[in-house]
Formats: C-alpha cells, structure tokens, sequence
C-alpha cells in the first residue's frame, strides 16, 4: 500500500474518499418534542381573521333560551320578543423567533459529510423554528386557560370527605368518585347554559391517578382477559366521562435562561384539569368557552410563515424567521370549569 502525502490526501478528500474529522451521518442527538404532545389547538377551535383586532358578536343566552311564545289575544298581537346582543373585541399581536446560520462554520459541516440536520441548517432551523411554535403555543394556553383564577366557576382539590361547594375530594383519595364528580359538574354546565361540557383536559398527574383510581379500575376490569387485559386509556376515559375529546398535557418546556441549569417543567398544570363546552371549528351559531383567534400578518394565508432572508454584508450568515400572531381568549366563561389541586 502506498504511503499517503499531504497530496494524495487533499486528492482523497476532494474525490470524497476520504474524509477527516468526520461525523456520523444516521445519528444525532436532538431533542425536538412530538408534536403529538402539543395541546393548545386539541381543546379550543383556532378561528382565522383577516385583521389583527376587531370586535365579534355576543347573543344574550337569556333571551335565546326564554321561552318568548305567548297566547295571542283576540283581534290583537303579542309583544315583539326581544333578542338582545353586544360586542367583545379580540387583539391579534406578533410573535417571532429568529435563528441564524454562520456560512463559514456550514462550509465546514457540509464536508464533513455529517447528518443531513448539520448538512441542511435551514431545515433544522425550520423544524426548530416549528417544534417551538407548539411550545410558545402551549404555554400561552397555560397562562389563558389551564390555570387557577381565569374560570369563575373553579373548584379546588382537598382531602376531606366533606368538600365546601367550592371543593371536591382529591381523585388520589379513596372516597372520591371522578365519574359522579364530572357527571354532576357537567349537568351544572347544562343546567345554566343549555350545553354540555364536551372537552376534558387533564393534567399528567390528573391522568396517571385516574388510571390508577380503584372506582374507574372497578368498572373496566370485566372487558379485559389473561390475553388482552383492561386498559385505561385516554379513549376508555373519554367514554366514562361521556366526552367528546380527552387529551392529556403532556408537553415540557425548559424555563431556565442560556447558560442556567435547565428547568424541565411541564407547560400545563399537571394537577388540574379543564372542563368545558367548545366547537370543533369556528361557529356563528354555537358558543365556545374559548378561541384561537390567529391572524396572518403577511396576507398571504399562512398563519404561521417561515422565511429566510440574508445577513448583513460581511457577516457571510443568513436567517430563518417565524412569525405568528394568535389572541387566546375566553370567549364564554359559564362554558368552562377549573379543577385545581386533583391529585
């Protein structure tokens, strides 16, 4: 075998030969979220609007669920019935994040030959730019939402088998009944507005102890075998619940800044859950606890665009942009219910 020169090397290399320093090119380590776990957009409709603010109309329930019929008199008429409306506005603002790509260090990592991620950075900036978006999303529902003192009608978890009207007993506490509890508190929804709690979003601990939970064991336990045991799923809930969506908030996001010990929390409160009434898509005839409002700052449709744009001369870098400008608001309050402190 011929002895290698400095030569035949830079041959190898350009001939793609050899390749020093190399990376492997079918593995790295990144730690993007699924977007299975993002849950901001499974519980309320996102409903797109062509300006970034503007006002939406609200129907009086009372005058929509009174009964107006009335005997008419003879030779005469009754009273035209009164359907009474007022307005509430929403507020769209923007949001963005920027990542950049230094060309010089890319020439680097392109000869390096390593996975396409590092060969490719505007489409791990995108994917990036994109797995962030849910977690931005996820954390604004947090704070709109999925916490104490946003619901009116909040309930707190205590261990006593004698809860105020305010209370319910913990689901982690032997005397509690999660399906008499939701039962009754959906009837209450029922009741007031005419419409029936059909999403349920609990929080990772609310969701392990329910699975764990001797009353809900107990009525699941016949539909198993030794071959295919009962399972309490995310499905088997929804169905004891009665509700049409159950999703569980499973996503995380690290609180702490650059250069700090990362702080892995999850973005929705593990121990609470939401109980509310809400529409699949946007509708002028149903009510919704809450929306999405999403607008599309470019005007092109896109709600959520992606660009790429070039650095400054000299600096040899370029950018990838995302933008996105959403207005989570309550829009019907009587149409959800918060369960703080569950487990």
């Amino acid at each position: 075998m011929a002895k290698k020169t400095a030569a035949s090397i830079q041959a190898d290399i350009a001939k793609g030969a050899f390749r020093p320093h190399t990376a492997l090119s079918n593995m790295a380590l990144a730690y993007f979220q699924s977007d299975a776990k993002a849950f901001a957009k499974t519980i309320f409709p996102i409903c797109p609007v062509s300006l970034s603010s503007d006002n939406y109309y609200i129907f009086n329930k009372e005058d929509l669920l009174r009964d107006n019929w009335k005997r008419k008199p003879a030779y005469g008429k009754v009273d035209p019935a009164v359907l009474s409306e007022h307005t509430e506005s929403y507020a769209c603002t923007v949001d963005q994040m920027i990542m950049g790509v230094d060309r010089i260090r890319q020439t680097d990592l392109s000869r390096r030959q390593g996975p396409s991620a590092a060969r490719d950075p505007r489409a791990q900036r995108t994917r990036a730019i994109a797995s962030q978006a849910n977690i931005h999303q996820d954390s604004l529902f947090a704070n709109h939402f999925f916490k104490s003192g946003v619901w009116s009608n909040s309930f707190t978890g205590v261990d006593s088998t004698t809860p105020t009207s305010s209370q319910f007993i913990k689901f982690t506490n032997g005397n509690s009944d999660p399906v008499a509890l939701i039962d009754a508190k959906a009837t209450e929804m029922e009741q007031k507005t005419g419409r029936r709690p059909n999403r349920l979003a609990l929080g990772v601990n609310v969701y392990n102890a329910l699975k764990q939970h001797e009353g809900i064991l107990e009525r699941v336990k016949y539909g198993g075998s030794t071959a295919n045991p009962a399972l309490i799923t995310a499905n088997v809930l929804a169905q004891l619940f009665d509700m049409e969506r159950l999703t569980v908030q499973r996503s995380i996001m690290n609180s702490a800044e650059i250069g700090q010990d990362a702080n892995m929390q999850f973005i929705g409160d593990p121990d609470g859950f939401l109980l509310a009434y809400a529409t699949d898509t946007p509708s002028i005839d149903e009510p919704s606890a809450g929306y999405i409002f999403t607008w599309d700052m470019l005007g092109d449709g896109n709600i959520m665009p992606i660009l790429n744009y070039d650095g400054e001369n000299g600096t040899h870098s370029e950018y990838v942009e995302g933008l996105m400008a959403t207005d989570m608001k309550k829009t019907a309050d009587d149409l959800g219910m918060w369960f703080g402190g569950a487990v």
